[in-house]
């Protein structure tokens, strides 16, 4: 077997980011050159949206540009092959955020399959992540029992660590997500893959040195 590099890496994300899923599936795709340690953390970018969901419609942008970011999100689905359905409502993503930081506890594993789960219910499936039956649901089929994930909704600690991500967030003067931490250097926003690769390429370079 081919000897992976590690690299670390921390993301700042958020489940309801239609760039955050694009980047997600950007970033795993570097999995087949090196071993990824990444340390997700995940952001609120609409805090104020209804878990109960709403329209993109209400949210604070001009018609014009939202239908720009819309073809330019389907130009990258289609070319990249990622799996994504007409995105027409948004909703509020802290339960799920709390869900995910708290499944950290299970491993790797149990991370990953919570993660990626979210992202297809939302993109993919169309499904509510602001609803807790929802995410019930979601979290029953990675194995996630109900007393576990109603205690990553109560337990204070896990709201202590979307803060701790947020002052985190604060001191590399990130202001957005997806943002994509490489040692120093900070990417953000729609980073194509290639540019990625090459932080990452650089940063086993420093990190040789």
């Amino acid at each position: 077997m081919t000897h992976r590099a590690e690299i670390k890496i921390t993301v700042f994300s958020d489940y309801i980011c239609p760039f955050c899923y694009v980047g997600h599936h950007r970033l795993m795709r570097l999995q087949d050159h090196y071993d990824l340690k990444i340390n997700w953390c995940f952001l609120e970018i609409h805090p104020e949206n209804s878990a109960a969901g709403e329209p993109v419609t209400d949210l604070d942008y001009s018609t014009e540009f939202w239908n720009e970011l819309m073809q330019n999100l389907k130009r990258i689905a289609f070319e990249e092959a990622i799996p994504l359905a007409e995105h027409t409502f948004t909703t509020n993503s802290r339960d799920a955020s709390l869900l995910a930081e708290a499944a950290k506890q299970r491993g790797r594993e149990t991370f990953y399959r919570l993660h990626e789960k979210l992202f297809s219910s939302f993109f993919v499936e169309g499904k509510n992540i602001g609803d807790r039956d929802v995410l019930r649901k979601i979290g029953r089929e990675c194995d996630i029992d109900d007393a576990f994930i109603n205690a990553a909704w109560t337990d204070p600690v896990h709201p202590q660590r979307l803060l701790a991500n947020f002052e985190q967030a604060r001191r590399h003067q990130i202001k957005s997500v997806p943002s994509f931490v490489f040692g120093d250097r900070v990417l953000t926003g729609v980073v194509e893959e290639a540019v990625m690769r090459e932080a990452a390429a650089c940063l086993i370079k420093t990190d040789s040195d």
